[in-house]
């Protein structure tokens, strides 16, 4: 058995002129029903909502007032998720509605919450349905994307594979829209800021993601030893044998050195609410030697943070080095940076730890 989620983006099964294009999500929901029943545990990202929406209210282009694009998600969301409802009972299967945001990310407690409530629903042989929750969530309409999703919870469910479902083949050395002899890319040994520079970031004119994003989302879950594959969805007969592992489209490959679940936490879901800047021999430590931030190598600082938030390390030139978990507020490190561990309690009257961030709870960027 393994665990695997499928990301369905809106320019596959839904349009702004059409609406939902429920014949499509028949199709996808019924090769997803053949996965599960096979034993794997299958959880479904799917994006399509303010599309739905836009049909629905009789919009003709795709609102740009935040509003608006709320509005057509909340109209929107209610009709996609009973497509999949009436789709997935067709095959014997059952779904749940999940919305989440970023904040269900970011903070540690509800974080752990989604996850045990999307295990608990795989147990039960459910297979959740999980879109961002756009009503309520302004700057993930602005500025987030379901690949960007897709990846996060593929890490949270310590999945094994991530399916990206594109309308395209796959990843080109070139646009191929505007370019016909563009070369494809079937396999990607490692995700290089060349490999970046390749998917440009251009989205489509319904969802909010282009090929960019979804390098991106494969560059975090490969990090997490997640493969993933982006394939082409409008091309029926693919995605089942992708899952059996035949070759179709472009498969990332998994690092080996994947990093802890904390730690992809810290890097990747976790809201920074600052940073702080470090001296060279500080950079040297914590990039080179895998040590822990002391304060006596932080120079000085930029934001408002408490114990336990989440925080940049940044280079005097300004380059992020690392990203952990303080020890100390910011009004506290005001008074210790630059100093030694020793001069700790003396100058605060207390000490949490010797360290600024400790490496336990830091991971290089």
């Amino acid at each position: 058995m393994r665990r695997i989620v499928v990301k369905i983006g809106s320019n596959i099964i839904a349009s702004s002129h059409e609406g939902l294009d429920t014949t499509m999500i028949d199709r996808i929901s019924g090769d997803i029903s053949i996965i599960a029943s096979e034993g794997n545990d299958v959880v479904v990202v799917s994006s399509g909502a303010v599309a739905a929406g836009m049909k629905k209210l009789g919009m003709k282009t795709k609102p740009t007032d935040i509003r608006f694009k709320q509005a057509a998600a909340a109209v929107g969301q209610s009709s996609l998720m009973w497509a999949y409802e009436k789709a997935f009972a067709g095959n014997g299967k059952k779904v749940a509605q999940v919305l989440l945001t970023r904040e269900d990310f970011a903070d540690r407690k509800k974080y752990i919450n989604a996850k045990n409530t999307l295990m608990t629903l795989l147990s039960y042989g459910i297979i959740p349905v999980i879109n961002e929750n756009d009503t309520v969530t302004t700057d993930e309409i602005k500025f987030g994307d379901n690949d960007n999703l897709a990846s996060l919870v593929s890490i949270m469910i310590e999945a094994e594979h991530l399916f990206i479902l594109s309308d395209v083949d796959g990843l080109y050395e070139d646009d191929p829209r505007s370019n016909p002899h563009a070369e494809f890319i079937s396999y990607v040994e490692e995700i290089t800021p060349s490999i970046e520079q390749l998917a440009g970031n251009a989205g489509s004119g319904v969802g909010t993601g282009g090929m960019y994003s979804k390098v991106l989302a494969a560059k975090k879950a490969t990090s997490h030893g997640i493969a993933v594959n982006i394939i082409n969805g409008k091309k029926p007969g693919l995605l089942i044998p992708t899952v059996k592992g035949q070759h179709y489209g472009t498969c990332f490959k998994p690092r080996e050195d994947r990093i802890s679940q904390r730690k992809g936490w810290i890097a990747y879901s976790s809201r920074s609410k600052g940073s702080v800047i470090l001296d060279e021999g500080a950079v040297s430590a914590v990039r080179d030697g895998g040590k822990s931030l002391l304060p006596s190598g932080i120079v000085s600082f930029e934001g408002t943070f408490e114990v336990g938030d989440s925080v940049y390390c940044i280079s005097v030139k300004g380059k992020r080095i690392a990203k952990g978990l303080i020890n100390y507020s910011s009004t506290d490190l005001k008074k210790i940076m630059g100093r030694k561990t020793s001069e700790i309690e003396e100058l605060l009257g207390f000490k949490y730890s010797d360290e600024a961030i400790h490496r336990d709870n830091l991971v290089l960027v």
